[in-house]
């Protein structure tokens, strides 16, 4: 199969009210970057493979690796500063690890304050090597978040420039959509995959397409768990979607990915992975469209069921 050079085209995350991010139409996940055993040069080269294919948004949240993986990226930033001017940086903040890293952690937990929004911020532009985010997401919803704190902390951080865009990761369509009154966020980033169905049926998906919100995709091929349960469910989902991949010519990887994208909402998958191959996968799935009874195909599959 020819892999495309470059994407057809970046893909935006629009809002109705006029409000936009550009991000490109895969966005590479950088969360087990400190597993790939790179060097600086590596680190560099990777992003640059990305770059050339059009991969210029590349995700991160300051607890990845350890609070060790923003500094490995920052490092190739710092060692190769035109890159910065070429990419987006998306990072995440509001979990508190137990960790060497942290020793004033004492029990894993959120924290959605004003002030450790800020100093999450301030500590990923340093590891960054970087002046500001192209966008920031609160990790995961926090029974104490106060709504009104949270859109005071992303409209300081928006005002002094460390912050352009501002989003949720996690987030139930009523929490999104309560936060998204006080501020204006740019997308949710969810788990999605065709083993993970839900925001299709709790009406997140519906709620992001009405406002005119791509959400973003974590997970999007299970974790691993499309190629690794033998469960006799995955191994059917797992035979239907080969089975399209092979009529059609294209790979397993590349018609999961189009599955994803294939969606009104239009989601923006994450890749999770150091091997350029399997990003050039993820992006050889902008340049076909699935056929709609392959499409639920995969659906049927995924659920077990027929639609009624």
């Amino acid at each position: 199969m020819t892999q495309p050079a470059a994407l057809s085209c970046p893909r935006t995350l629009t809002r109705k009210d006029g409000h936009g991010l550009s991000l490109s139409r895969v966005v590479a996940g950088m969360w087990r970057l400190g597993e790939w055993d790179m060097s600086v040069q590596q680190r560099i080269a990777f992003i640059e493979e990305c770059i050339a294919m059009g991969v210029t948004s590349f995700d991160h949240a300051d607890i990845y690796g350890n609070y060790g993986v923003e500094a490995l990226f920052g490092e190739a930033l710092r060692a190769q500063p035109s890159l910065r001017a070429r990419i987006e940086i998306v990072s995440k903040c509001g979990i508190k690890l137990v960790s060497p890293q942290r020793p004033g952690h004492t029990i894993q937990h959120y924290d959605t304050s004003l002030e450790h929004i800020v100093a999450s911020v301030d500590n990923s532009l340093r590891e960054l090597h970087t002046d500001h985010l192209d966008l920031l997401l609160i990790h995961r919803p926090d029974p104490l978040m106060d709504f009104d704190e949270v859109a005071e902390a992303f409209t300081r951080l928006q005002r002094e420039g460390k912050v352009r865009h501002v989003g949720v990761s996690n987030f139930t369509r009523h929490q999104f959509e309560s936060l998204n009154r006080r501020v204006p966020l740019a997308t949710n980033q969810v788990e999605f995959s065709p083993l993970a169905t839900a925001p299709m049926f709790d009406e997140t998906f519906d709620g992001l397409q009405d406002l005119g919100v791509a959400p973003m995709i974590w997970s999007p091929l299970g974790g691993g768990r499309l190629f690794t349960n033998d469960d006799a469910r995955t191994a059917k989902l797992r035979a239907s979607i080969q089975a399209v991949a092979d009529r059609i010519g294209q790979s397993f990887v590349s018609v999961v990915f189009a599955w994803i994208m294939a969606l009104p909402s239009r989601p923006m998958p994450l890749t999770g992975s150091g091997r350029i191959a399997s990003v050039a996968a993820a992006v050889a799935a902008t340049g076909f469209t699935l056929e709609r009874s392959d499409w639920f195909a995969i659906l049927r599959a995924a659920r077990g069921i027929e639609v009624a």
